[in-house]
């Protein structure tokens, strides 16, 4: 276009190749860190952007990755967003982002869309059959979160450790009868925390009534709180969302918590405080979607398995 500033001048401003300032923004990894930060200023300076569709035409690559979300109103995924977003920048990268609605069929859609137009995917909380990831990972560089499939590199914030620890605790505090309200069953999050209070259930001789919000949403938990129990002493939510309903459910009957019961919810992400303000786990999500993007972008595809442990944050429901 008319009066558009090209690499060459940025090249003559700096008085280096043009070569390196397309590689400042194509492949800095081949360049020092500082020759990339100084090339990038003096492009914004001038205001200078790289054309990405010429980019993809001359070198096969895109420069963005895309990113797969089961629910965008979900307030764990936000964080998730905005983390890969600033990742990807730093590497000269844009984000595709797509929502799924938790349906394996619209994620395989979705996904199919997306290969020809990007590098790399990220899959946040997959619902595909193994089969198909493995299938993906073999024509598309793939990372997976919070899913675990072998010979696919993925990033896994656990809740593990936190949820037993939990549990402990309020066993502690003379609870024997526990409920665990879970999320959607294909969630591996929903696996990992149902197993390990199937775990807790069996050491600690605990009496475990479970039951599922599969929506997962607050208005669901909240009527299920209902078919709690009156004989139940803890109850420990899939997440933030479901303990929230569920605390909102068990003050309707009257029940208080945390004098009648005790509640523990899972991953800190509600961007409002509770009253009395949930015992949670928190999840290190901005760490483990930085780690799916350091793989994603490696020289070589790593079959890794990243695990990010949560700390427990014990507050008032408890």
């Amino acid at each position: 276009m008319p009066g558009r500033t090209t690499i060459v001048e940025v090249a003559r401003r700096l008085g280096v190749a043009p070569s390196t300032v397309s590689r400042a923004f194509n492949t800095p990894r081949l360049l020092r860190p500082e020759t990339v930060e100084r090339v990038r200023a003096m492009a914004a300076e001038m205001g200078y952007a790289p054309n990405q569709h010429a980019r993809a035409l001359i070198t096969g690559r895109s420069g963005v990755i895309g990113l797969v979300i089961p629910d965008i109103t979900n307030p764990f995924f936000p964080p998730l967003i905005r983390t890969a977003q600033r990742e990807a920048e730093r590497r000269g990268l844009g984000v595709f982002v797509v929502e799924t609605n938790s349906d394996a069929e619209r994620e395989d859609v979705l996904v199919r869309r997306l290969v020809p137009q990007v590098e790399g995917l990220v899959l946040a909380s997959s619902r595909l059959p193994d089969e198909q990831l493995h299938d993906l990972a073999v024509h598309t560089r793939t990372v997976l979160v919070n899913r675990d499939v072998a010979g696919i590199g993925r990033v896994l914030t656990s809740s593990r450790e936190a949820l037993v620890d939990g549990v402990r605790r309020m066993h502690a505090a003379g609870a024997q009868d526990f409920c665990y309200v879970g999320g959607p069953h294909l969630s591996w999050s929903e696996g990992e925390r149902r197993d390990a209070m199937r775990a807790m259930e069996g050491e600690l001789h605990l009496r475990v009534r479970y039951l599922g919000v599969e929506s997962g949403t607050y208005a669901d938990a909240r009527n299920l709180a209902h078919d709690v129990g009156p004989a139940t002493r803890a109850v420990v939510a899939f997440d933030d969302i479901v303990a929230h309903g569920v605390l909102d459910g068990l003050t309707s009957r009257g029940v208080r918590v945390p004098q009648d019961m005790l509640l523990l919810g899972c991953d800190d992400a509600l961007p409002i405080e509770t009253h009395p303000r949930i015992s949670t786990i928190r999840l290190q999500i901005e760490t483990g979607i930085a780690k799916a993007l350091e793989l994603l972008v490696a020289p070589e595809a790593r079959d890794e398995r990243v695990v990010v442990p949560g700390t427990l944050e014990l507050r008032e429901t408890t």
